[in-house]
């Protein structure tokens, strides 16, 4: 496994690469206390207050925060129940979409922090973009990698975004929710894109190799007769045209 440096230089890369306007957020779900990094911040006991799951990405992406989220530092109960901190009562089906958890008592809260200057290893990456970054980074993936993306359009993204990547193994895109948008103050064209730490290593080297799809490089051009990729050519000529 690639140690908490080589974590924080995928971070850099990711940013770099992509030019983010925020942090990819390193994740973990903590099991004990003494997993929490001396210095996170704990919202009840720091700031004597209490913020939803989405608000502490927040903290962590645009303020560079390691931020540690316990149960009695929640605010918004999707996220208690997701990640398996609270039983989740059989009529919560009535007010959301379904959503999977953790298994209950798993866990005992999530930590957070920039991916750049995280202190430790993450389970996850959680990253939010726009739409043209998240194309250059799915189409810097290798073909065979296609069928280890999976997505979901509908609330909560606090839970799809951090559960079934963590369960599955698998990368996935999350819409985020209007709880993101109206609490967290995450931007109409962010989306989120989160990835398991083992895919972590295979994500960044296909990003480095860059293509004419990369983020950098493909810029808007429009012209009759444009310069055709080699692919169309060959395609074209194989139907006479």
């Amino acid at each position: 496994m690639p140690a908490v440096k080589d974590f924080n230089t995928y971070g850099e890369k990711l940013e770099h690469t992509l030019i983010l306007r925020t942090s990819p957020i390193a994740l973990k779900m903590l099991e004990t206390e003494s997993e929490i990094p001396p210095g996170a911040f704990r919202p009840s006991r720091d700031g004597k207050y209490h913020i939803a799951q989405c608000q502490a990405f927040a903290l962590s992406r645009r303020e560079g925060k390691t931020v540690a989220m316990l149960k009695e530092d929640h605010w918004c109960p999707t996220a208690l129940m997701a990640y398996g901190m609270v039983e989740k009562p059989d009529s919560i089906s009535a007010w959301t979409h379904p959503y999977d958890t953790f298994e209950r008592g798993k866990y005992i809260g999530v930590l957070t922090a920039p991916l750049k200057s995280a202190s430790f290893v993450p389970d996850l990456v959680v990253a939010y973009m726009n739409n043209a970054q998240l194309r250059a980074l799915l189409l810097s993936m290798k073909v065979e990698e296609v069928p280890e993306v999976r997505g979901h359009f509908f609330p909560p993204s606090c839970g799809y975004s951090v559960v079934d990547p963590i369960k599955t193994g698998k990368s996935w895109v999350v819409l985020p929710d209007p709880g993101e948008y109206q609490r967290a103050l995450t931007a109409e064209d962010e989306i989120i894109f989160s990835v398991p730490r083992d895919r972590m290593p295979g994500l960044i080297a296909g990003l480095e190799a860059g293509g004419m799809f990369s983020y950098k490089g493909h810029n808007m051009v429009m012209l009759p007769d444009f310069e055709q990729p080699q692919f169309y050519k060959d395609l074209f000529k194989s139907w006479g045209l």
